[in-house]
């Protein structure tokens, strides 16, 4: 039997300078066509890196470290690898190959070995650093490649990319990055909803239910889980204001200097009171989160989760991605999380790509 090693990594990407404003804003009206997302390919420029130890040039990535996912590990290599910060966007692919192959031009998907890689790749955002200086303590540190495995980055076109890249497999991934442009990801923005960490028993809780608080367990894993939303570069957290939801995200907000907004209407009695002034609330986040296209981050309660989802799955592009957004009770585990990827269409926002979120404590 074969033995995996899980790596992560992905496809670095920045406006050519002076280029971004010639992107469609979703606040002028107009609505990106797929022609017009396209054509910005023009104006990207991704990045390279050169592994001396293989003399190619591929896509920056790498193992996973212990206790570590495979979100984190795909921001930490391409940070590492690049010297750029990056926020993860959406998932464009995996290759899995012997890893005997590595570093080989011909390398295939399949193949014989005891051991196997297998890599998954994200589109990767290069960040501003004072975005990047904000949230690194939730990160977590990100060193600077060893100039024995990476001694060269570069910043190309995807044309350019193209002819540079060694192996057939990242000039798939390249193609697959291509789709995700067609599809409108460079207008897109992330929403990231969190269910709060593991709470005290209702039986066992003496108090106000909207002031039960979290197990010391469901404080680890809200500790951790800051750790994973880091990676889409938060920008806004919004709350349910009982005790639970604001204390999953209170780490998070010390770690990003960011405050926490509540919203009644998403606690339980506010959903349970009226459903569709719920959804109207959690709906204008996320029309804010197309308009500003930065990262929101919402904490909220699990009956909430069921009445959000029923809206969200008939926004899905496909059957597959609407059935990550499970319709039966519990929804999601207590202290984790789903991050939407949504474009603007002229039928209201798509969600493109759903990535879960599950905190590893240790």
């Amino acid at each position: 039997m074969a033995h995996v090693i899980e790596a992560a990594g992905g496809i670095p990407y920045r406006w050519r300078a002076g280029s971004e404003g010639r992107m469609k804003d979703p606040d002028d009206g107009a609505i990106p066509s797929a022609t017009d997302n396209h054509a910005a390919l023009d104006d990207l420029e991704v990045c390279v890196v050169h592994r001396p130890r293989y003399g190619d040039w591929s896509w920056p990535k790498g193992k996973l470290e212990t206790n570590e996912t495979r979100i984190h590990a795909a921001v930490r290599e391409m940070g590492e690898e690049t010297g750029t910060p990056i926020s993860l966007g959406p998932r464009i692919g995996e290759v899995e190959y012997p890893l005997t192959s590595e570093g080989d031009a011909s390398a295939k998907t399949h193949g014989s070995g005891e051991y196997t890689k297998h890599v998954v790749y994200w589109m990767g955002r290069a960040m501003r650093r004072q975005d990047a200086h904000r949230r690194s303590m939730a990160l977590g540190p990100v060193m600077p490649a060893d100039g024995e495995e990476i001694d060269r980055t570069v910043w190309v076109s995807v044309r350019r990319a193209r002819r540079l890249l060694s192996h057939a497999l990242d000039r798939q991934m390249l193609d697959s990055f291509v789709d995700r442009v067609d599809e409108g990801a460079l207008n897109g923005a992330v929403l990231v909803i969190v269910r709060h960490g593991k709470a005290e028993p209702r039986k066992q809780w003496r108090g106000k239910e909207c002031d039960r608080p979290v197990t010391p367990r469901g404080a680890a894993c809200a500790y951790a889980l800051s750790r994973e939303i880091a990676c889409y570069d938060p920008a806004y957290l919004i709350s349910s204001p009982w005790l639970r939801c604001v204390e999953t995200l209170q780490t998070l907000a010390w770690q990003t200097k960011l405050p926490v907004m509540r919203a009644e209407e998403l606690t339980e009695d506010g959903f349970a009171e009226d459903s569709e002034r719920t959804w109207k609330r959690f709906d204008s986040e996320l029309v804010s989160t197309l308009a500003l296209r930065q990262t929101r981050v919402l904490c909220t309660h699990r009956p909430v989760l069921g009445g959000i989802f029923g809206h969200l799955r008939t926004m899905c592009v496909s059957k597959q991605l609407a059935g990550q957004l499970v319709a039966k009770s519990p929804y999601m585990p207590t202290g984790t999380a789903a991050a939407l990827h949504v474009i603007a269409t002229p039928d209201g926002p798509h969600i493109i790509d759903i990535q879960r979120l599950a905190p590893r404590v240790y």
